[in-house]
């Protein structure tokens, strides 16, 4: 189970999301609650260790709760090019959709997010109580569609710009898996969720990159793969080309801070939690972004002047 950046929390069935609240709880004590549970009742995973995780997932279809997931590789072409994407169409067993609403909207942008988790149980997280995005992608560059890009579910808070609703229901929501900021204890990079659990050491640079400065509270966080960021790059050109949204990304430092509310309403492109939260980290400066803009292979990159 994982506490994705999107802030669902679930305790032995106590649900708390950004579209309902529960009378009589506080979003910051449940969460402290929700990370002492996770820390005592699931396995710690260092960053060595995610490639077998998702392995497992990927043979055995199998998330952190257990559920049963039918994936179906599958291949498209992306329109207006001579490439093709691959995507892993992955829906439960049991031909549970309750997770989203299969409604018909029009899409405008692409928001990018990182789990804080890992991909069995971002799958589980994302697959419950109206909060998800229809893609998610491994840290072995796998895309995984969890359902069809053209309905909507929930995945930008109750306090987004814009409101939560209808800037979800435009944006198209790619989830990266990825544990997010890290903490420096010692010769250990530790998680968010406790000072015991350890991502890597020092030494494992592969890992994770250090910012020059502190990026809403940290200074450390964990790398992606380039397999991540080549999917990232074709599943962006994918959806643009899918929904005709344009091209577009916001200059720095802008592309790292909130947008005013008719900035981010009327913006067409690619944009990221942090641009209509401030209390978000996905996704800042330790995200290469050379590598997806060239990708991409977008001729237009438009400040946003709100």
């Amino acid at each position: 189970m994982t506490l994705s950046c999107y802030c669902l929390k679930q305790i032995n069935g106590l649900i708390l999301d950004n579209n309902s609240e529960k009378q009589g709880v506080n979003e910051p004590e449940l969460r402290l609650v929700f990370i002492n549970y996770i820390t005592s009742n699931s396995p710690i995973m260092k960053a060595s260790a995610i490639a077998n995780h998702e392995n497992s997932f990927q043979s055995t279809g199998l998330d952190s709760d257990g559920k049963k997931f039918i994936l179906t590789d599958g291949t498209f072409k992306i329109s207006g090019t001579e490439e093709t994407i691959q995507i892993m169409n992955c829906v439960r067993d049991n031909g549970d959709k309750s997770f989203f609403y299969p409604e018909e909207t029009f899409k405008k942008k692409i928001a990018l997010h990182f789990t804080m988790g890992y991909l069995k149980g971002d799958i589980a997280t994302l697959t419950k109580q109206y909060v998800s995005v229809p893609f998610v992608i491994g840290r072995n560059g796998l895309i995984y569609n969890l359902f069809a890009s053209k309905y909507w579910s929930y995945h930008l808070g109750k306090t987004a710009v814009g409101g939560n609703t209808p800037m979800s229901k435009e944006c198209v929501g790619i989830e990266i898996s990825n544990i997010g900021p890290l903490k420096l204890i010692g010769n250990n990079l530790v998680t968010t969720y406790s000072d015991t659990d350890v991502y890597c050491t020092t030494a494992e640079t592969e890992f994770y990159t250090r910012l020059n400065s502190k990026y809403r509270g940290y200074d450390y966080y964990a790398t992606y793969t380039d397999a991540q960021y080549e999917a990232i790059g074709k599943l962006i050109k994918f959806l643009c080309a899918k929904y005709n949204i344009p091209k577009n990304f916001l200059f720095e430092p802008d592309r790292y801070e909130i947008m005013t509310e008719p900035g981010f309403k009327n913006f067409s492109g690619i944009v990221t939690h942090v641009n209509c939260r401030t209390d978000k980290t996905d996704i800042g400066p330790a995200f290469e972004w050379e590598k997806v803009i060239y990708m991409v292979n977008s001729l237009e990159i438009r400040q946003v002047l709100a």
